[in-house]
């Protein structure tokens, strides 16, 4: 899934024809989800404590050897961690508005005001879906395909190669900018099918 797009620069956005950027009004559901989200977020604090607190406890009563294998985990994690900010990969792009995937984030709204996109991979190359307009709720029932990228335009590639466990994907441009990928699960269908990819030297 690739999320809401970043303001470009006023002079990038003029440039481009000054393209909407915003995903359109928010319905009343969703104003009263926002709302609640604001009230439960002391709630969500407390609860998050209590998740570290029981971890601690865990690690504290674990056995030798998975007090290693958890400490491993956590090296990789702080590895895995220093590269995503030595890259870059904590945006949502590489950050050229002039490259192929900022010029792909400003016709965003143009194709549906519903601020996600989900990924879709086949043979042809890549899709992406989104409900036409905003919506709160049943958001994949009103699934459409609103983009197309064919394989000479631009491919899915994991950032780390397979050393990590992570969600994250690219999609990248033949110019050799990209847009990062969430995938809501680890495996995801998107990286079963960079498995079945053959290996090339990009």
């Amino acid at each position: 899934m690739i999320d809401k797009i970043p303001k470009p620069p006023e002079g990038v956005l003029q440039a481009a024809g000054s393209p909407r950027l915003r995903p359109g009004w928010v319905r009343p559901l969703g104003l009263i989800g926002m709302t609640l989200g604001v009230l439960l977020l002391p709630l969500i604090g407390l609860l998050a404590l209590l998740s570290s607190g029981e971890e601690a406890v865990q690690r504290w009563l674990a056995s030798k050897e998975e007090k290693e294998r958890l400490r491993t985990k956590k090296q990789d994690e702080k590895r895995r961690d220093a590269i995503i900010a030595e890259r870059g990969l904590d945006r949502l792009f590489d950050g050229n508005w002039q490259d192929a995937a900022g010029q792909f984030l400003l016709r965003w709204y143009s194709h549906s005001t519903h601020h996600q996109r989900l990924v879709l991979a086949t043979e042809e190359g890549i899709a992406l879906a989104a409900p036409p307009r905003r919506v709160t709720v049943r958001r994949e029932k009103r699934m459409e395909i609103v983009a197309r990228l064919s394989t000479e335009e631009a491919v899915l590639v994991d950032p780390f190669n397979g050393e990590f466990e992570t969600g994250m994907l690219l999609l990248r441009f033949r110019d050799g900018s990209w847009l990062r990928v969430e995938a809501e699960e680890t495996p995801s269908d998107l990286h079963r099918y960079l498995l079945r990819q053959p290996l090339t030297d990009n």
